[in-house]
């Protein structure tokens, strides 16, 4: 049985980071592209970042390019978002999966972490 378990969201103001971890079980992690999407209220859910399964590359929405990185620990089976910088924008409830082409692998979510930013 697959499971995503999202953590490290909070409230934090403009300009602040926070380091989010998804940890996953019931799948080969070490072989699958990972990544983040986040939705926030009243719109769609949207990929945010995506490693690939040995961790050498790593592709971001424009939105967040050059603010957030991606990295992974195949190891823990653990996936990590850092983000600096953070704009009111990044407010959204952050979710992980594994990623198959473009499109999310796995229909069931985790409960996702939520990311406010605000003064």
């Amino acid at each position: 049985q697959v499971q995503l378990v999202e953590s490290g969201g909070g409230l934090v103001q403009p300009g602040g980071s926070l380091r989010l971890s998804c940890e996953a079980s019931g799948f080969t992690f070490s072989s699958r592209v990972m990544s983040w999407y986040r939705q926030a209220p009243g719109k769609e859910r949207e990929l945010v970042a995506a490693i690939s399964s040995a961790g050498s590359n790593a592709n971001y929405a424009d939105s967040v390019k050059g603010r957030f990185t991606i990295s992974r620990d195949n190891a823990k089976n653990t996936v990590y978002l850092q983000m600096d910088s953070l704009k009111p924008e990044d407010t959204a409830v952050y979710y992980c999966n594994a990623q198959r082409g473009l499109a999310p692998l796995f229909d069931s979510w985790g409960q996702g972490t939520q990311v406010t930013v605000s003064s």
